[in-house]
């Protein structure tokens, strides 16, 4: 059975990243007009502009927060390697597998003289905590006055259940257990050192919270510089995207491209027009992807102007 999921993974991720994009180009077909007629401003560029820096802000501060796990794990954590290291590898979750930004971390954690078993476990539990610190922030917006309780129950009980598992799973009654039965199933020697929690990870989690306040106030900016946005609508946008984001970051697509925006769309398109909501994911990926490469660069010359002195 697991070598049929192994064989198909490869297709099924191809299979989802091509219907999300077949979803995306033909609401774009069918809305184009709209979509055309929408102009963006001085005013409109100048919000922009801001989206762009509080996205920068955002990878840069998950960047600290990643450090925050290795010294968790009591690993040689200095700022002028982790940080170029975590922001130059970012944008590797656009090649297909969708692991290489995190091979490129465990590789440079080992190179910097730190474990390979304490990396692999700080890549591995970091998107966790970013998925229960999405979780937490759709409930926390969604109780606070979008969702309609009846019409939304399965949502908001699915949203729990997913919560509560997640943060079972970083628990370290839980993680430990599984991190020894994994070193067994390696065939790790007895006396070989198993990095383990000794604390539930509350500081991680609170930043992996931060992290995620950025960046949906980055696609709140994004879509104010399209559309009037009230500020009763902010937990709704709040909201949508933390479950848009959350639901980029488990179902297996280069980046979350294309679910991330199909999901917003289908939050989203009861409250704002479909041309409206079309325009923002594209400039949001847009301002995203763009953050990232700039924070790529800044990373390379940090790293070069660590190297030259």
């Amino acid at each position: 059975m697991k070598k049929i999921w192994s064989s198909l993974k490869p297709y099924l991720r191809w299979l989802i990243l091509g219907g999300t994009l077949f979803f995306l180009v033909k609401a774009f077909k069918d809305h184009w007009r709209e979509v055309a007629a929408i102009r963006i401003d001085a005013a409109s560029w100048a919000i922009l502009a801001i989206a762009f820096s509080i996205t920068l802000l955002a990878h840069i501060w998950a960047g600290l927060v990643w450090g925050w796990i290795l010294q968790s794990f009591k690993q040689p954590v200095e700022y002028q390697w982790v940080l170029p290291v975590y922001l130059k590898t970012n944008v590797a979750k656009y090649i297909p597998g969708n692991v290489w930004h995190y091979y490129g971390r465990v590789w440079a954690v080992t190179n910097a003289g730190g474990s390979l078993g304490a990396a692999t476990i700080s890549v591995l539990l970091e998107p966790l905590l970013m998925a229960a610190a999405a979780l937490l922030v759709a409930l926390t917006a969604s109780q606070l006055g979008w969702l309609d309780a009846e019409r939304n129950a399965w949502s908001w009980g699915l949203q729990i259940f997913g919560l509560g598992v997640v943060l079972l799973a970083v628990h370290p009654k839980v993680l430990n257990p599984v991190l020894q039965l994994v070193s067994r199933l390696k065939g790790k020697a007895a006396g070989t050192q198993v990095f383990q929690l000794e604390g539930y990870p509350f500081l991680p989690l609170l930043g992996e919270l931060g992290f995620l306040i950025l960046r949906g106030t980055g696609f709140l900016l994004t879509f104010s510089a399209l559309t009037t946005v009230n500020p009763s609508q902010f937990l709704l946008l709040f909201s949508a995207f933390s479950l848009a984001w959350v639901l980029g970051l488990v179902i297996p697509t280069p980046g979350g491209l294309g679910v991330f925006e199909t999901t917003a769309i289908a939050l989203l398109k009861p409250y704002f027009p479909i041309a409206v909501i079309l325009s923002v994911v594209a400039l949001f990926r847009l301002v995203s992807i763009l953050a990232e490469v700039v924070g790529a660069g800044v990373g390379a010359l940090f790293d070069s102007y660590g190297k030259s002195y």
